[in-house]
């Protein structure tokens, strides 16, 4: 397998914020998988797909990157949220997490209260491994949960049996967590409105305060999605995929479940702070194979196979692939883009003459309204929200 190279040189960026109110964050990809789920198109690798690259590689290289982070920072802010995604990060296991968790304090300062995230699979998860994340100083799990059916998981070819995930997030909650995440996929061919019902309900009664739920996409390059093109599946349905997300917001709503993100729920106090900076114009750095990062008005992305990974790190190079600066105009439109889908809203002042024109009839056609200086999403729009962009951005 070829993999790619760093071929662009990051430039220098200033630890200032567009907006100072924001925090900032770090995630961190760690891109190795045991098994490729079907209808995943993520930057991950199985055993097979690695050549020669392992965790212990991986983590040398990533210490590289973040000390190199610091570097080109040059007063890096205190980090306010760190979430560790993938990829599997619980095949690190607890000692490997911690050690994550231990190369971002070698180089930055983490804020009081900051909030730590993993991403798990409930496979690879125990009540010792949380155990040893509480110690680590972990604050929030998420886990992929996707479905209680069978029939669900086996179409998605996740590997967990269907109350495993469920087990596990009652597991982090013993060990003292008091955020935890299911998150679950709608509308996969084979699913019925009672199956997505109870996976919602199971979720609630697991105990977690946070639900994150998505429409399956069948995403090009994906076994999925050969499937799909064979006839061997059908794609989604469109009005299938509404429907179920009216069934899932309602019996999240019962539960006491408010949306804050079009494809977020919590309980109060559950949001998931690190993702909400990504939406409300944050600053973060991505390290790991692939990882994307935002600071100063200039995005990167890293060189994606872990060999090449660590290639640049051996050079004692940033492993970036490349880089845009976003122009005023690009980040007003992907401010629209990201905030609109907040329950928070948009604020109206965040708009031209002539897109507040448009948000007007948004607002008489029943997708936005209107709460104090904000724009949001109503119920009807959410189905609609990146309609809704497009007409607001004309």
């Amino acid at each position: 397998m070829g993999v790619d190279a760093a071929v662009a040189e990051l430039p220098e960026l200033a630890a200032g914020r567009r907006r100072p109110s924001q925090p900032f964050g770090i995630y961190v990809h760690v891109p190795f998988c045991a098994v490729r789920c079907g209808y995943c198109d993520f930057n991950t690798y199985t055993p097979a797909e690695l050549g020669g690259a392992n965790p212990d590689g991986w983590l040398s290289a990533l210490r590289t990157e973040l000390r190199l982070a610091a570097a080109h920072l040059g007063e890096p802010p205190d980090v306010q949220t760190v979430f560790v995604g993938g990829g599997t990060p619980s095949l690190l296991g607890a000692a490997g997490l911690t050690a994550v968790l231990d190369a971002i304090r070698e180089d930055f300062t983490l804020a009081p209260g900051a909030e730590v995230t993993t991403e798990s699979n409930p496979e690879s998860t125990s009540p010792r491994f949380f155990d040893g994340l509480r110690r680590a100083g972990y604050t929030r799990v998420s886990l992929g949960m996707q479905s209680t059916a069978p029939h669900v998981l086996a179409a998605l070819d996740r590997v967990h049996s269907p109350g495993r995930a469920l087990d596990a997030a009652r597991e982090a909650r013993e060990a003292g967590f008091d955020h935890v995440n299911l998150d679950l996929i709608y509308g996969t061919p084979g699913e019925t409105d009672d199956d997505l019902v109870r996976s919602a309900s199971s979720a609630v009664e697991a105990g977690v305060d946070h639900v994150s739920a998505y429409a399956l996409i069948v995403e090009d390059g994906t076994a999925l999605a050969r499937r799909v093109r064979r006839g061997e599946m059908p794609a989604p349905d469109d009005d299938v995929l509404a429907r179920r997300y009216e069934l899932l917001d309602r019996r999240l709503a019962d539960a006491g479940f408010d949306w804050y993100e079009v494809s977020n729920w919590s309980r109060p106090g559950g949001q998931c702070r690190h993702n909400i900076g990504y939406w409300d114009g944050g600053e973060w750095w991505g390290a790991g194979p692939g990882a994307h990062g935002y600071v100063d008005s200039v995005r990167w992305w890293n060189v994606k196979h872990p060999n090449a990974y660590a290639a640049a790190s051996d050079k004692g190079e940033l492993p970036v692939a490349d880089f845009e600066a976003l122009d005023e105009p690009t980040a007003h439109i992907e401010d629209v883009m990201l905030r609109v889908r907040l329950r928070t809203g948009l604020p109206a002042a965040a708009l031209s003459a002539p897109e507040r024109r448009r948000a007007e009839r948004a607002v008489a056609d029943g997708l936005l309204r209107t709460d104090g200086d904000a724009l949001v999403l109503t119920d009807r729009g959410r189905l609609l929200a990146d309609a809704v962009v497009r007409d607001l951005l004309g």
